[in-house]
């Protein structure tokens, strides 16, 4: 998947008209999720994202440590300018994404490193 069919998806999954809005939603969303990540699993995880997304991921892993599924909502609300339900619709956009371009066993990898309630904003309720 080429960036822009990224962005594609992701303004499909949450709704937005503006593109440049979808994609700073997705910088901030990976940016977050990257700092959650340890053993090298946001290198795995950029390895199978657009070239474009992977700094993000890449930035600041794991400086954050392993936070909860509100926590991570109320980083994303405060990064992105916006409340907290706001976030979780745009968190989801970009993680239901995530879990469209990779594979099985990296959706399963992540959502071991993630706190429970994380599989629900992947748009896989059943996992995790």
């Amino acid at each position: 998947m080429r960036a822009d069919e990224f962005d594609a998806a992701v303004r499909d999954h949450g709704g937005y008209e503006d593109a440049e809005q979808a994609r700073r939603t997705t910088l901030v969303v990976l940016e977050l999720l990257g700092e959650r990540l340890v053993g090298g699993e946001a290198d795995d995880l950029a390895a199978q994202l657009p070239a474009e997304l992977q700094e993000p991921l890449r930035r600041a892993a794991g400086s954050a440590g392993r936070t909860g599924v509100d926590e991570f909502l109320a980083h994303a609300a405060e990064r992105l300018g916006t409340t907290p339900q706001t976030a979780k619709n745009d968190v989801s956009a970009v993680l239901a994404t995530v879990a469209q371009q990779v594979t099985g066993g990296e959706l399963d990898d992540l959502l071991e490193q993630l706190p429970e309630g994380f599989a629900e904003l992947f748009g896989r309720a059943d996992l995790g």
